[in-house]
């Protein structure tokens, strides 16, 4: 990625940062996120949610 673009659009948030409550939508996709992670590290993917291959495809 441009540096330079990467300033400019860094700039352009400070000088408009997100709504109170976009902050707080995107906040909340992250903790969903790590919770779905969690459940999936500490128990497990359930079998049901497995895809599996299909024969004579490749």
């Amino acid at each position: 990625m441009n540096v330079t673009r990467m300033f400019l659009k860094m700039s352009q948030w400070a000088r408009n940062p997100p709504s109170e409550g976009r902050v707080k939508l995107v906040i909340g996709v992250v903790v969903v996120c790590l919770i779905l992670v969690g459940i999936e590290k500490f128990i497990g993917w359930p079998d049901w949610a497995t895809v599996e291959k299909l024969q004579g495809r490749p």
